[in-house]
């Protein structure tokens, strides 16, 4: 299934769902971020994806990790909410989403790199590498407040 995220853009269709979401910036002792490469979208991307109805936000970022790049994690802080009303995701089944994401930061426990259908390529990135690869400026803008290591998340 093809994903088309808008921004800011009045061509964007009109959403028909809310997804509430979580992703993860996940880093090893090298001090790399871990990052994946969309199937639906070809763009880079921090792991993570919608809540199930029997889970806790948290939850919901320790299983996408989990399940899209095989490991295993451990929240540790908050980086911020993003609820930005510009930003629309439309998926190639008629699905066009606003999304609800809440972005953790979170240290790996362990586990082993496996790519999941949803994932094109799964690596650690150097941090300042990260600005080299193609993402949505959604991704940019959470990556960038991990970055600037604030004492308060960002609410957004």
């Amino acid at each position: 299934m093809a994903r088309t995220e808008y921004y800011d853009d009045p061509a964007a269709p009109a959403p028909n769902s809310l997804v509430v979401a979580a992703s993860a910036v996940v880093t090893n002792d090298h001090g790399e971020v871990l990052m994946q490469r969309r199937a639906d979208s070809g763009l880079w991307a921090l792991p993570g994806g919608g809540m199930n109805l029997d889970e806790s936000l948290p939850d919901t970022a320790v299983r996408e990790v989990k399940e899209e790049t095989g490991y295993d994690i451990e929240i540790t802080e908050l980086v911020g909410t993003y609820t930005d009303p510009r930003h629309i995701i439309a998926y190639s089944d008629g699905e066009v989403r606003r999304q609800f994401n809440v972005c953790f930061t979170a240290r790996l426990l362990g586990g082993e790199l496996q790519l999941s259908n949803e994932s094109l390529e799964v690596r650690w990135v150097p941090a300042d590498e990260l600005d080299d690869l193609p993402m949505h400026h959604t991704q940019r803008l959470r990556l960038r407040h991990y970055r600037e290591d604030r004492n308060t998340p960002h609410l957004g």
